[in-house]
């Protein structure tokens, strides 16, 4: 029995030695796209963070003076050109256009008579029957009286303006920023009533570090992003550099004029950049293809299912790719969707791309 035990033993031993180990499996490929890395005309520019204002943006004030009877319009209303936004009380003015409407007719009556009296005298003087002493004082009569008449028109014409200036209208069209004064204020002429503004045309104010402003000239196209229209590149021009460096900041103001495409507003911040130039052989490769890791920044480079790490140096970002300055020539094979999974010498597995998202296609541009 024992006997048995024993062989039985050394069986189980002999058939465990002979056993060989389990052999470990290497660590799957890494599904990727890959792309190549393109030579393109790339525009080169000056980014900076800036701020809209309206060229428009005047403040409505009282041109008579009077009490305010209506407001005809809120905050933030759009209005257009002609509508009314207030009325102030018109009683005193319209009497003193009643008034000098009287005094005109008056002088006119004057005028009238005297102009008989030249007509008359001027017969006697032909007549000999009075001297021309008498024919030159009615002259000179009738001329005081037209010069009154002259006068007294030109004030009633102001009357009649004040008149029409109680009526406050929109200059243009626009929006109302703030209202400034209520019904029943008593209103001198200059007073403000309303702070109106037009965004159909805007000026960007766009702040650069003083080392940029030797690379900055009047008339360099400009391209603008503003949050509140994302997915809109609004064009302009270089119209104005400030010519000093701001004290606070040691900035370079640079000012530029926009056509509203309708979606811009007055104050509202910008990504604004100025271009300056042009490479016209910039090598680029989409932004989700460069990587960070303890080297720095780099792209993985494929070849024979295998992934090899390139350190590159790069450039400005535009519209989804980044330039590369150094470590490529244009026309690698990089890894696309998967490069941050990778590690040098790492296996991939290729996966295809449709034609249409195979990369950075033409020559992109600042946003």
């Amino acid at each position: 029995m024992k006997r048995g035990i024993l062989l039985l033993t050394a069986t189980l031993l002999v058939a465990a030695c002979g056993e060989k180990p389990a052999e470990k499996k290497g660590a799957p490929p890494t599904l990727i796209t890959t792309t190549q890395a393109k030579l393109v005309a790339l525009e080169i520019g000056e980014r900076t963070l800036g701020t809209l204002t309206a060229v428009k943006d005047p403040t409505i004030s009282a041109e008579v003076p009077g009490k305010v009877v209506k407001i005809a319009v809120r905050t933030g209303e759009p209005v257009k050109q002609g509508q009314v936004l207030a009325r102030l009380d018109s009683s005193d003015v319209e009497l003193q256009a009643s008034a000098d409407s009287a005094e005109i007719a008056r002088i006119q009556a004057l005028l009238a008579q005297q102009e008989r009296v030249l007509a008359r005298q001027t017969e006697l003087v032909q007549k000999n029957f009075i001297s021309k002493n008498a024919l030159d004082e009615a002259t000179a009569q009738r001329d005081a009286l037209k010069s009154q008449l002259a006068s007294a028109r030109a004030r009633g014409s102001l009357s009649r303006d004040n008149v029409v200036k109680t009526t406050v209208v929109a200059p243009f069209d626009g929006f109302i920023v703030q209202q400034m004064a209520s019904t029943g204020d008593y209103l001198k002429v200059g007073d403000p009533i309303f702070r109106f503004v037009s965004n159909d045309r805007l000026r960007a104010y766009l702040p650069f570090p003083e080392s940029a402003a030797p690379r900055l000239k009047l008339g360099m196209p400009v391209r603008i992003i503003s949050p509140l229209a994302p997915e809109t590149t609004v064009t302009g021009f270089v119209e104005d550099i400030r010519p000093t460096v701001g004290e606070g900041n040691r900035a370079v103001e640079v000012i530029a004029r926009i056509e509203n495409p309708g979606s811009l507003k007055g104050g509202a911040s910008i990504d604004g950049v100025v271009i300056t130039g042009q490479k016209d052989n910039a090598v680029v490769v989409p932004e989700q293809s460069v990587v960070l890791r303890p080297a720095g920044k780099v792209v993985y480079l494929i070849a024979d299912g295998k992934a090899k790490q390139q350190v590159v140096e790069v450039g400005s970002k535009q519209r989804g790719v980044i330039e590369i300055t150094r470590g490529l020539n244009g026309g690698e094979t990089v890894a696309l969707d998967g490069a941050g999974f990778l590690s040098d010498g790492a296996a991939v597995n290729v996966k295809e791309m449709p034609k249409t998202a195979a990369g950075p296609q033409g020559a992109p541009k600042p946003q």
